[in-house]
C-alpha cells in the first residue's frame, strides 16, 4: 500500500502550506518549488524560501513533482498530488447529506476549508494531469468548488477533473458556471442504486434522493455534461438491477458511461459486509441481463473494482483496472496469472476468507 502521507520535521506554520518538491530543473518553476539540496538515509532535505523542509522517504520513493500539503502542528504531510502516479484525488470535506449503506468514507459533522490550498495544487500537477475530487459531498461547499474549477480554468486548461457527487445541488442557475469551467473537462460520477425510488432511498439513507438525483440530471443532460452513472452493486440492489438497467436505457441515455462496481470493505462496506456484498463470481447471471440490456442499446457499460478472474471470460473486456494504486494488492495467486498485466486486483482491505468464492489464476 502506497503511503499518502509522508512525515516532515515541524516547521513554524501559522497555516496551510503547499509546496512542490522538485529534485532538477523543471520548465514551469513556481514560487511554491522546494528544492533539493540534500539526501540522508531515509531523509531529503529541501530548501523553501530559506526554511530547512526534511522530508522522511525511503530511498526509492519517486517524489519529484510531487505536491505536499503540511498542515501547522503536524508532523505528517499530506501527498495530494503524486507526479509519478495517475490516481490522485482530493478529498475536498468529509461531510455529506447522505448515509448509504456501504459507504467507504463515512461523513464526519466537521469541515475544514483547504480549498485555497487545493487550488495551489492543481496548479501544481503535471502537465495534462487528470484529478479526482472527492468527499464526503463536494457539493455541500459548490460555491468554493466552483472557485477552484474556475481557477484551475484559467490557470490549467489542460487539467481534467472527475468529480464524485451525490449530485442532490444542482440548481438552474449553475449553467452558467458550468459553462465558464468548461462542460468537456469535467466528468461527473453519480452514483444511482436502483430504480425504484424507495429502495434508492433506502441504500442511501435519505428519504426523496432518487426524485432530487432525477431532477439534476435532467439539469445536466440540458447542459451538455459529461456524466458517469455509477452503481454499486449489493445484496440490497441486486433483484432491481434488469430494472435498473432499462431505466438507464429510457432515462438517462446521455451518459458517457454506466460503471456498475463491486464493494469496497471499509468504512460502512466492512461494517455492513456480510449482509451487503453480493458474490459475483458465484452467480453473475443477473448482473449479465443488465449488461446485456445496456449495452444492445449502445449504453457504455464497465466493471469498476472486479478482478478479471471473478468475470466470465466474454465479460472481462468491461472490467479494467480502476482501483487506484495507492490502496491496491494482489492475491498469492496472481502471480501465476496471465491476466495481471490487465488487472486491476484487489482492494488493499479485501479479505479472501469473506469475498469471492471462485478465484483463481487466468
Amino acid at each position: 500500500m502506497i503511503d499518502l502521507r509522508l512525515k516532515v520535521d515541524p516547521l513554524p506554520l501559522v497555516e496551510p502550506l503547499v509546496l512542490r518538491l522538485c529534485e532538477r530543473d523543471r520548465s514551469d518553476p513556481s514560487e511554491h518549488d522546494a528544492q533539493l539540496i540534500r539526501r540522508e538515509a531515509g531523509c531529503r532535505e529541501y530548501e523553501y524560501f530559506g526554511f530547512s523542509v526534511r522530508v522522511h522517504a525511503s530511498e526509492e520513493m519517486p517524489l519529484d513533482g510531487d505536491v505536499l500539503m503540511i498542515i501547522p502542528g503536524q508532523s505528517g504531510a499530506h501527498r495530494l498530488i503524486r507526479a509519478s502516479s495517475k490516481h490522485n484525488t482530493l478529498l475536498v470535506t468529509e461531510q455529506c447529506d447522505q448515509l448509504c449503506v456501504m459507504c467507504s468514507q463515512p461523513p464526519k459533522k466537521h469541515h475544514i476549508d483547504l480549498f485555497d490550498q487545493f487550488a495551489i495544487a492543481a496548479r501544481l500537477a503535471p502537465s495534462g494531469a487528470y484529478i479526482g475530487i472527492s468527499g464526503g459531498e463536494p457539493l455541500l461547499h459548490k460555491d468554493r468548488l466552483f472557485e477552484v474549477l474556475a481557477s484551475a480554468a484559467v490557470a490549467r486548461p489542460d487539467l481534467n477533473f472527475h468529480i464524485l457527487t451525490n449530485a442532490q445541488h444542482f440548481v438552474t442557475e449553475d449553467l452558467q458556471r458550468l459553462d465558464e469551467i468548461g462542460l468537456e473537462r469535467v466528468l461527473w460520477g453519480i452514483p444511482l442504486y436502483a430504480s425504484d425510488p424507495e429502495l434508492h432511498d433506502e441504500i442511501v439513507g435519505k428519504p426523496g434522493a432518487f426524485n432530487r438525483l432525477e431532477r439534476s440530471l435532467s439539469f445536466l443532460m440540458r447542459a451538455g455534461a459529461s456524466v458517469e452513472l455509477r452503481t454499486v452493486v449489493t445484496k440490497q440492489n441486486w433483484a432491481n438491477l434488469r430494472s435498473l438497467s432499462n431505466y438507464v436505457v429510457h432515462r438517462t441515455p446521455f451518459i458517457s458511461v454506466w460503471a456498475l462496481m463491486q464493494l469496497e470493505r471499509i468504512g460502512f462496506g466492512r461494517m455492513n459486509w456480510h449482509k451487503t456484498f453480493q458474490d459475483t463470481s458465484a452467480d453473475f447471471t443477473t448482473l449479465k441481463a443488465a449488461i446485456n440490456l445496456a449495452s444492445a442499446r449502445g449504453i457504455a457499460v464497465s466493471l469498476y473494482n472486479f478482478p478479471q478472474c471473478s468475470v466470465p471470460e466474454t465479460y472481462r473486456q468491461l472490467a479494467p483496472s480502476t482501483i487506484s494504486d495507492w490502496k491496491r494488492k494482489y492475491l498469492d495467486f496472481c502471480d501465476d496469472c496471465s491476466a495481471r498485466g490487465a488487472c486491476g486486483g484487489f482492494f488493499e482491505w479485501y479479505s479472501h476468507s469473506e469475498g469471492f468464492s471462485r478465484l483463481g489464476p487466468i
